[in-house]
């Protein structure tokens, strides 16, 4: 596993971003991953931050709540079938891993694993979080992506590791 600065990667992670990507969060002894195609990558408050929403209806949504932290697999190989079946199906209901054929590591700084394989790693610890709200949006962005009325919270996570793994 090679680590890396948390910008070096960040055009080619967020290229690859759209397509989709695993977040993880753990709690309790309790491990989630869903997938993720919106985010970002940036500098704030003289930290390095990996931007996720999370809507509050997510199995996902509880478990950051409670543990504060975070990492974000970005694939490097194709993992359509995977990525499709942890963005569909709940943690409440699925073992995701079992049923993706998806195994972890140990983050290296947080508690939280990351997905072993070919990916980018983000290692990240939850600095500020929003709730985001109806009145803040433009009709359009309201009516596109949040007409069941469940708005995402923001999470801003320093990134306290950055590396690619391989699983080769």
């Amino acid at each position: 596993m090679a680590q890396m600065n948390w910008n070096e990667q960040s055009e080619k992670a967020l290229a690859i971003l759209s397509k989709g990507a695993f977040l993880t969060t753990a709690y309790g002894g309790k491990v989630n991953t869903m997938t993720i195609s919106w985010g970002s990558i940036g500098f704030i408050w003289g930290r390095p931050i990996f931007t996720v929403a999370v809507r509050p209806s997510r199995h996902t949504y509880a478990l950051i709540e409670q543990s504060n932290e975070f990492t974000v697999s970005i694939p490097l190989a194709d993992m359509q079938q995977a990525l499709a079946l942890c963005g569909a199906k709940s943690g409440r209901d699925t073992d995701k891993f079992a049923a993706a054929g998806l195994a972890t590591l140990p983050g290296r700084k947080v508690v939280t694993p990351v997905i072993a394989g070919d990916f980018l790693q983000y290692e990240c610890k939850v600095v500020v979080k929003q709730a985001l709200f109806p009145a803040a949006f433009s009709a359009e962005i309201a009516s596109a992506c949040y007409g069941s009325g469940d708005y995402h919270t923001v999470y801003f996570g320093e990134i306290v590791a950055a590396y690619s793994s391989d699983s080769k």
